[in-house]
């Protein structure tokens, strides 16, 4: 399997910068890794449905990272990171 590229949008820049450190470590160290090896598959990796069709979801405790693959450049685009009782609504 490729070796995807990350790649981060503003407004995940921005939603990255208000969380804690140990969460924002979290993502860098266990969520990048795993979405560089396979964005597709995995424990909380999750293809969402209705109008966010073509978005994953990443869980990490109670916050959702969303992210949308684009497989003919072999990257992965970050979204937004948010609490759960905020991400859907």
């Amino acid at each position: 399997m490729y070796k995807f590229e990350i790649a981060e949008t503003k407004e995940f820049q921005k939603n990255l910068k208000r969380l804690d450190t140990k969460l924002y470590e979290k993502i860098k160290n266990i969520v990048y890794p795993q979405l560089r090896s396979n964005p597709f598959f995995g424990t909380n990796i999750k293809k969402l449905k209705g109008e966010l069709e073509g978005v994953y979801r990443y869980r990490i405790g109670n916050y959702r990272v969303f992210y949308v693959i684009e497989n003919e450049k072999v990257l992965v685009v970050m979204t937004s990171v948010s609490h759960r009782q905020e991400a859907y609504g």
